[in-house]
């Protein structure tokens, strides 16, 4: 992987971080019962693959 491959895969993962926890701080704020839980866990495996694609960028 070149550099600039693992610079975009550092990108890319930072990005899913920063986009997961909008998630959860929506659905903290504004919903309740089963919206809740379905955008619980979309950034729960949001926050999955962000730390895939940060692994990625270090090796």
């Amino acid at each position: 992987m070149s550099s600039m491959d693992k610079m975009w895969a550092s990108f890319i993962g930072m990005g899913l971080m920063i986009l997961a926890s909008f998630i959860i701080t929506f659905a903290r704020i504004k919903t309740k019962g089963f919206v809740r839980i379905i955008l619980t866990i979309i950034a729960f495996v949001i926050l999955l693959v962000s730390v895939v694609y940060m692994i990625l960028s270090i090796l």
